[in-house]
Order: C-alpha cells, then sequence, then structure tokens
C-alpha cells in the first residue's frame, strides 16, 4: 500500500507550477466508498484503462481507505479497508482489546453501454461481493452529462437499498423477490452468494448531480438522495444513525491527480478525505520526468574511419565497448557482406523495441558506410528471443521524424535458428562467474488482523546474481532486519489442513532480525526452436526449499504458451536460514497462457496439485500496459471443502506490478508489486519461484515487438 501512495503522489511533487491544468469535467471522481461515483452512491462513470488510484475518507462511524484498479475503460475492480468504530473487533478483550471492527471487501464495476449524444453511460456493479458482506449490494445505474452538470440515477439493492419502490427485476423471474441472508454470523466470509444478487421485494432508487465549477479552480459540487439502509447496514449488524437522506459534497483539485473532499452526510455527520488517481499505462507515463535520451557517441566519425569491413575485429571491438557503456550486451557478432548481425543482452528496458532502436543508434553510429543492415538478435538466458533485420537506410529516413510505422514497414522480424550464433565469427569469452548485487530497503506487511491494525518490518535487502554460466545462474535474497513490531503479533493458525502459508505469524516474528528470502540455481536450455527448460533448485521462498524443473512449448508468432512444472520441496523453519520444518510434498502443475496482442490481456490457467495437497486449478486475468503497469484478478477452486478451507471459502484477489522506472530518471526494467486478497489460508496455495519460463520468453512474439514498436525511436 505504501507503494502505492508514493508512486501516485510523487508526480504532485515533482509538478511544475506552470505546467498546472484544470482536471476536465470528463474525469471522475471517487466516492467516500472508494469508487468512482457521488459521495455515498455510485455512478457510470470509469477512469481509463491503466488508471491506478487509492482513496481515504473519514465519515463517522467509518474510516475507510480503497484501492482501485482500471484494467479497461469498461471495468472497475477496487479493495476497501474499513475501520468500523461502533463495533469491536472480538469480544476477547486479552485479544485484541478495544480495537473496533475491521472490514476487508472487494468490488467491481462494469461498463454496458458507453454514453453517446442522447444516451447515458450505463454501469451494473457489486459491492462487497468477496468480503464478509458487511456491505453488500448492488446496483445499476446511469449517468449523463448535459453541460457542466453530470446527473445520475440508480437502482440500489442489498445494503444501499432503503426499500423504497417495488423491486421490478422481481416481476420477470420470482428468485428476485426474496435476499438470502449473509451476514457475519451465518457466513465463511469471502463466500460468494449468487443467490442474493439483485434480490430483494422492495430496491432503492438513488439519485445525485455533480456540478462542475470551472471558475473555481475545477471544484465539484455534489448532492445525492442517499438509499443506504443505516439502520440494517449490514444486514442488522451496525446501525447508524441517519437524520436525512440527502448528502453534500466539495470536491476540490489540488492538482489534475490529487483531490481533497469535505462534506455532510445522513444530515449529521461531516466527512472528509482525499483522492489520488493517475492513468499510468501509457507508454510514456512517468512521475520523474526521463534524463535518458539515446546516446550520442563522442568521436563518432573517428570510429568509422578506424573500423572498416576488412577490420571487422574493430568493429567487434569498438560496438563491445560502446554497447556495454549503455548497458548493451554483445554476445556474439558477424559481419556478412553489407550485413552486420549481432546477437545482444539487455536488462534496462522494459519495452524491447526501445532497446531495439537504442542498439540501431548506436550501431549507426560506429559502423562503416559499407554496412547496409542490422540483424539484432536478443538473447535472454542464453537463448534467443527474436531477431529483427533493419535496413540502415530506412532507419536514417525515418529516424528525425520518428516514423516508427513506415519503419515497421521495412524491417522483418522472425524467430532464429537457437544455434545461429554459435557460427558467428566473433564470441567474446566473459570473465566468468561474475557476481552482481544491490542492497535496497524493503518493508514487510501484514494489515488488518484482529490483533491489530498493522504491522510491518524495514529492513536492509540485498540482492544478488551469480552467473556461472550464460545459462546457469545463482539468485540470491536476504535482509536484516532494522525495526518491526512484530513481536506484538498474537493470531495463529486455525487450518486443518497443512499449514504451508497460515503460519505466516510465526515465520513474521522468529525471522525478524534477519532471513534468507531466496537462494534458487537456475538452468535453461532451448532444446528445439520452440521448447524451452529451467531446472531449479534452493530456496525458492520464505517458506519452501527443494528441487524441480519447468518445460514450455512457446512458438514465436504464436500467442499461447503450453507448460508443466513439476516441484520436490520442503517446509522451511520459522527463522528461514537453513534448518527445516517436518512437511515436504510434491507439488506440479500444467499451464495454459493465451495472450491477445490487441488488449495485451494475458489469460493463464493452472491445474494440478498445489503445496497443501489439494488438487484444483486457478484462473487468472491480467492485463499489462505500454508503460509496464500490470494489473490483474484471480481466483482458485480446490477439492477440499469449504470447511476445511476456512474463512474465505475459497481464494481469490487481484494485484499490482508497477514499474520502477516511474519513479526514476533512467528506465528500468525492475517492477515493484503486491497483492491484495480477503484472507490468507492454506488451499490452492502454489509454489512461488523465480524466472519462471512464462515471463522469460513470452517477448518471443512477433505481435509484442510489434506492439511495442512506436517506442523504437525513444
Amino acid at each position: 500500500m505504501l507503494a502505492v501512495i508514493y508512486s501516485l503522489t510523487a508526480s504532485n511533487a515533482y509538478a511544475q507550477i506552470a505546467d498546472y491544468i484544470y482536471p476536465h469535467f470528463s474525469d471522475p471522481t471517487y466516492s467516500n466508498y472508494g469508487t468512482v461515483g457521488l459521495i455515498q452512491m455510485p455512478s457510470a462513470r470509469m477512469h481509463p484503462g491503466g488508471t491506478v488510484g487509492f482513496t481515504w475518507t473519514h465519515a463517522d462511524p467509518y474510516l475507510r481507505g480503497s484501492i482501485m484498479g482500471h484494467p479497461f475503460d469498461w471495468f472497475e475492480a477496487s479493495y476497501q479497508y474499513t475501520d468500523v468504530n461502533n463495533f469491536l473487533y472480538s469480544d476477547s478483550p486479552e485479544f485484541s482489546g478495544k480495537q473496533s471492527y475491521k472490514d476487508k471487501s472487494f468490488d467491481a464495476k462494469f461498463r454496458i453501454i458507453k454514453e453517446r449524444a442522447l444516451i447515458p453511460q450505463v454501469a451494473v456493479g457489486f459491492r462487497d461481493f468477496g468480503g464478509s458482506a458487511l456491505f453488500a449490494a448492488e446496483y445499476i445505474v446511469a449517468s449523463k452529462l448535459i453541460g457542466n452538470v453530470d446527473f445520475t440515477l440508480g437502482l440500489g439493492f442489498g445494503t444501499i437499498s432503503n426499500k423504497n419502490i417495488i423491486n421490478p427485476l422481481a416481476r420477470l423471474d420470482s428468485r428476485f423477490k426474496s435476499r438470502d441472508r449473509n451476514v457475519l454470523s451465518d457466513t465463511q466470509g469471502g463466500e460468494i452468494n449468487f443467490g442474493k444478487f439483485f434480490g430483494g421485494e422492495k430496491a432503492g432508487l438513488f439519485g445525485g448531480v455533480e456540478i462542475f465549477l470551472p471558475k473555481l479552480n475545477g471544484t465539484r459540487l455534489k448532492i445525492e438522495y442517499d438509499t443506504t439502509n443505516y439502520l440494517e447496514d449490514g444486514e442488522g449488524y451496525l446501525p447508524v444513525s441517519q437524520d436525512g437522506k440527502f448528502n453534500y459534497s466539495f470536491v476540490y483539485p489540488i492538482s489534475k491527480n490529487f483531490h481533497v473532499k469535505i462534506g455532510y452526510v445522513r444530515n449529521n455527520t461531516l466527512s472528509f478525505g482525499f483522492s489520488i488517481a493517475g492513468d499510468y499505462g501509457q507508454r510514456n507515463s512517468t512521475l520523474i520526468t526521463k534524463n535518458d535520451p539515446p546516446a550520442k557517441i563522442e568521436n563518432a566519425e573517428i570510429f568509422r574511419k578506424i573500423v572498416n569491413a576488412e577490420k571487422a575485429e574493430n568493429l567487434y571491438k569498438s560496438s563491445l565497448s560502446v554497447l556495454r557503456e549503455n548497458n548493451l550486451y554483445l554476445q556474439t557478432a558477424n559481419v556478412d557482406e553489407n550485413r552486420y548481425e549481432i546477437t545482444f543482452s539487455q536488462s534496462k528496458y522494459l519495452n524491447n523495441a526501445q532497446a531495439l532502436g537504442r542498439m540501431a543508434n548506436i550501431l549507426n553510429e560506429i559502423s562503416p558506410d559499407v554496412i547496409e543492415e542490422f540483424s539484432l538478435v536478443t538473447i535472454n538466458a542464453d537463448q534467443s528471443m527474436f531477431a529483427v533485420d533493419i535496413p540502415r537506410a530506412g532507419y536514417n529516413l525515418y529516424k528525425e521524424a520518428k516514423k516508427t510505422d513506415a519503419l515497421l514497414e521495412e524491417v522483418r522480424i522472425y524467430k532464429p535458428d537457437p544455434k545461429q550464433h554459435l557460427d558467428h565469427d566473433y564470441r567474446p569469452q566473459p570473465i566468468l562467474p561474475s557476481f552482481m548485487y544491490k542492497i535496497s530497503p524493503a518493508i514487510r506487511s501484514q494489515i488488518g488482523g484482529p490483533d491489530g491494525f498493522y504491522f510491518g518490518d524495514l529492513s536492509l535487502s540485498i540482492h544478488s546474481e551469480t552467473l556461472i554460466k550464460k545459462n546457469f545462474n545463482i539468485m540470491a535474497v536476504a535482509s536484516v532486519g532494522l525495526i518491526n513490531n512484530f513481536d506484538e503479533l498474537k493470531l495463529a493458525s486455525d487450518s486443518i489442513i497443512p499449514h504451508v502459508r497460515t503460519d505466516i505469524v510465526s515465520y513474521l516474528k522468529a525471522s525478524k532480525k534477519s532471513h534468507i528470502t531466496r537462494l534458487q540455481a537456475n538452468y535453461f536450455g532451448n532444446p528445439y526452436k520452440s521448447i524451452y527448460t529451467k531446472i531449479s533448485a534452493g530456496i525458492f521462498e520464505p517458506m519452501f526449499a527443494g528441487y524441480g524443473g519447468e518445460i514450455l512449448y512457446k512458438p514465436f508468432g504464436q500467442s499461447f504458451g503450453i507448460g508443466a512444472e513439476i516441484w520436490k520441496v520442503k517446509q522451511r523453519s520459522y527463522r528461514q536460514l537453513f534448518r527445516f520444518r517436518d512437511y515436504e510434498t510434491v507439488t506440479g502443475h500444467m499451464n495454459f497462457y493465451y495472450r491477445e496482442p490487441r488488449s495485451r490481456v494475458l489469460f493463464h490457467l493452472r491445474g494440478g496439485r498445489y503445496l497443501a495437497e489439494d488438487s484444483g486449478f486457478t484462473f487468472n486475468v491480467s492485463r499489462d500496459f505500454k508503460s509496464g503497469l500490470n494489473m490483474g484478478v484471480f481466483f482458485s477452486l480446490t477439492d477440499i471443502s469449504k470447511a476445511e478451507f476456512g474463512e474465505g471459502s475459497f481464494d481469490k484477489g487481484f494485484f499490482f506490478n508497477l514499474p520502477i522506472q516511474l519513479f526514476f530518471q533512467e528506465y528500468s526494467r525492475g517492477q515493484t508489486g503486491f497483492g491484495l486478497r480477503p484472507l490468507t489460508r492454506d488451499g490452492a496455495q502454489f509454489l512461488v519461484h523465480a524466472q519462471n519460463l512464462w515471463s522469460t520468453t513470452y517477448q518471443a512474439n512477433e505481435a509484442q515487438i510489434i506492439n511495442e514498436w512506436d517506442g523504437f525511436y525513444d
């Protein structure tokens, strides 16, 4: 959560006053509930795909923080964490003391009709559908912009129904006439009760307006009719007084991405809060202006005089040196008449087309005039991913105007022979083994447990990689603790199946001084053109170590991959050093991947045996953006019963991966990610290991290169 807040606020810290732009009315704002909407009520508005947001609101008795992701223009997903100060967490004062109740919930909203000249935008949404159901509700809502006023009218069910009209859906089907109870006392929190959706003899008709005031710096005035059933909030659990059904709020833009708000709700309560949101999905999305232009080669003319076709060795050595200075690493090279062939690796650019452009820029500057074509082959773990043939004349013709589309018509993208580079004349032998490392701060967190709101530690994390051979590496991550409050953790696992994840409290408390997160050796292979392999052994993650392997069939030019993995693992001791506990198992899965090239949506289906020896499948849908941002949702179903799984009923959640280059002036391939799920349980848990084959090879796809090609001249 801290990473998200930092990433979203950093843009404001570095914004220039002169560059300030008042937000357009088309830019939606967030409700007190934490989703795009009015004040308490939702609207049909959506942020563009690639937007990430955070909101914080206090409207007694609720203190609510929300994280939102908008993977598509038509879909909004959000995670709410609510402190309910008029209800205790438990009846055991020695356990939770006077701590108020904490609630986690997931929301989703789908646009079903896009706004047109005479047609309103229409959306359908679900509140708290995967949590405790304390705020469970559904709605159908329409919004229409007329001038500077946005009108909203909706029909609410569940906790946003004050039952002021007959449920019109009940006339269509009798199942909508009743609404199954799903409260804290009779549900496994996290179970999705489809039988209650849009149900109830009566519903709530709500509405409101949002007035845009451009002469007041883009301030918005919101007025709404609130149909939240506060007297029966949480279906009888948390009654809240309400003296009026109209709510009022002002939203003031500090900047385009940062808003503060103050309101008056229920005719008896002052509310206030803020929201931060930004579209970080675009290719040039950045929080800090990049100061990392394509290299200008000093003494380029001298290079070109020294280097010529007759002295190819000079060309090879010059290329090796200049490329290395720009974080591009020549692996092999060969001059074939007027064609300069190079295989290279790089660990700097998320956009592979941008890496190709930087390569072409350097080679164009230092190569003799006789060279008419560059053939660039990308290597990863000593495996050839793809090749691009770039005509030199075309590169120079379109460079000034950055006409990437025109250049794309002249290049050739293909899968090279895996062994082709072995025939190259120039094959510099690196000094192996080589060792690389970095030291950075790291945070581990536990949020929202019954024994306290926040537990965490701050440590120094040491990441290292030792390259034994080009296709054989050892990765290590170790941490030294600086400060923590893990000693205050009390909650023990109540799981009745093997404790493969729910002993997290014991792991955190025992490893607070120092621990080893990973010590993993990997050997990669590419025995055939479209088949990739990996064998790994060591410490894979905080809780498990062992050995195993993975195989992937990933044909070039196709958007799918089929693979399998199997692992023999043993549970690590709580101390997270080199001792082990008694539990060991074999886990493995079949994997099917499909990445739709236009939308950049990845569908990942895995099926097999999980760490707790349950069997089933996990379905993962994610979308990556040109900036490197990635977000997605997942759920798992296995053969263990709801009672065996425990609270939550089944595993589900969503996740974000933010590109590190958002925060720095230079480009970087690194990402920082986090996942959110209602509860940590032992069912449907799979082994986490570094450098899985799909992430290593997904770039071996013509459609992927074409999709990124607009960054070639960057």
